[in-house]
């Protein structure tokens, strides 16, 4: 989920700098040192958009830049447990499908995409049934429920967020399509 929080942190202001510690600034400082991060708090930084106070300077032994504490909005992407996610498959392997969900990728598994056996066709790169010749493969829409995460602050590529698609409601766009349209259909001899 995308959220806009207030936050604060401080940031270093280089000596060529100083004589202009603007909003501007520090906000272009700001979104260098935190865009793409990831925080337990607060999710994702995915933009710095408007700084609202730049507090006093702060001059340390031995450090040339000043330092200044900032209040700022950011932008975020927090993913939630039990949150349904629409993404794009981004990568097929054998053991399941990696979809891209805003800033971050999650991991739906080759067991939570269908009831389904799914066999791995590396040279389609794609996942597919051989039941009833449904396939998921790279570039195709998904709906899916987050039903585990494991964030890294460190290490944001480490992150790891687990994805379903096995309930109703859930799975390939192109499937869900199907399903709705076959439900709508009038049954025979009506």
């Amino acid at each position: 989920m995308y959220k806009r929080v207030r936050l604060k942190d401080t940031v270093e202001v280089p000596p060529e700098a100083l004589g202009d510690v603007s909003p501007n600034l520090v906000k272009r400082l700001l979104q260098d040192k935190l865009e793409g991060r990831m925080d337990e708090e607060v999710g994702s930084i995915v933009s710095v958009t408007n700084v609202h106070d730049i507090g006093e300077g702060t001059v340390l032994p031995n450090e040339p830049g000043v330092y200044y504490e900032a209040d700022f909005d950011a932008l975020t992407f927090d993913p939630q447990m039990q949150e349904v996610v629409d993404g794009t498959v981004v990568e097929v392997v054998e053991f399941g499908a990696f979809v891209g969900i805003g800033p971050v990728d999650g991991l739906l598994h080759v067991s939570q995409i269908s009831d389904e056996y799914l066999a791995f066709d590396g040279e389609n790169q794609q996942l597919a049934s051989n039941d009833s010749n449904r396939t998921l493969g790279v570039e195709d829409a998904v709906r899916a429920r987050i039903v585990t995460k494991s964030i890294d602050e460190r290490n944001p590529r480490d992150s790891k967020i687990g994805l379903t698609a096995k309930q109703p409601g859930l799975g390939k766009h192109g499937w869900l399509k199907e399903e709705h349209e076959r439900q709508e259909a009038p049954a025979e001899g009506e």
